[in-house]
């Protein structure tokens, strides 16, 4: 346990700033699973709704610095081709 005032601060924003990224992610993930859940079932007006909130929420993670601007477009591209090319 820290001693100095400025270090229990910083102990104290750390974890606040754990919880927010931890939010940030699982939001994003549970998006892209729901995405490739609805292509699995072949749903295509589910799954592009779906990817519009997939998309919102990778776009939040890496504005919050969770996750690398290469990683988010990736993501949205791969996603996109999934919805794009169901039948």
């Amino acid at each position: 346990m820290p001693n100095m005032k400025n270090a229990k601060k910083a102990v104290r924003a750390n974890a606040k700033k754990t919880v927010e990224n931890n939010y940030f992610e699982a939001s994003m993930k549970t998006a892209i699973k729901n995405v490739e859940k609805a292509v699995l079932n072949k749903d295509k007006e589910k799954a592009s709704e779906t990817l519009k909130v997939a998309i919102k929420r990778i776009d939040k993670a890496v504005s919050k610095g969770v996750t690398s601007k290469n990683a988010c477009a990736r993501n949205k591209s791969r996603l996109t081709k999934k919805v794009n090319n169901m039948e």
